[in-house]
């Protein structure tokens, strides 16, 4: 057998067991996937990482704003525009596939399993990278967890802002 036949049939077989990999799915992560249709595991990892500041020390609070949060976030996505929610869906689908991570971050280690400074460097260089799609995709997820967070009325102290009143009859 050749050399260059060698590595061919080396570098398809990967590929081919790469992608086999990713596209079986077991029937309890079927189950799971099907609870967590709104990605709620996805973004609970990345809640910590643009709300570092903002979320309260306590842990039993930052775990009610989180979940409150995370809430949000679905409402928020449900007031999208259908166009607008399909890209978001494929950026999330992407994030939760290894093959799209890949594509994405450079790493098939899941978001779940990397530490915060991995996920802050990952950020960054969404946020400053040449590429649009890779700016886009850190703004709308930024302003996706900002604006669902601010959204709840329990958070507005931290802005300083308060409900206007001459509304209240």
């Amino acid at each position: 057998m050749e050399r260059r036949t060698f590595l061919t049939t080396a570098f398809v077989g990967t590929a081919a067991l790469a992608l086999g990999v990713n596209l079986y799915v077991p029937e309890h992560i079927k189950v799971s996937k099907a609870l967590d249709s709104e990605h709620r595991l996805l973004f609970s990892v990345l809640l910590p990482v643009f709300l570092d500041d903002a979320l309260p020390e306590v842990e039993k609070l930052r775990i009610a704003a989180q979940n409150r949060t995370l809430d949000a976030i679905t409402q928020t996505i449900s007031l999208l525009p259908a166009d607008g929610q399909a890209e978001l869906e494929q950026l999330l689908d992407m994030l939760e596939n290894r093959l799209g991570l890949l594509v994405l971050t450079g790493s098939m280690t899941p978001l779940m399993m990397r530490n915060p400074d991995q996920l802050i460097a990952m950020l960054e260089y969404w946020r400053n990278s040449f590429l649009d799609m890779m700016v886009t995709a850190y703004q709308g997820l930024r302003e996706l967890v900002l604006a669902s967070y601010y959204s709840c009325p329990e958070h507005w102290n931290r802005l300083n802002y308060a409900k206007p009143t001459f509304l209240d009859v």
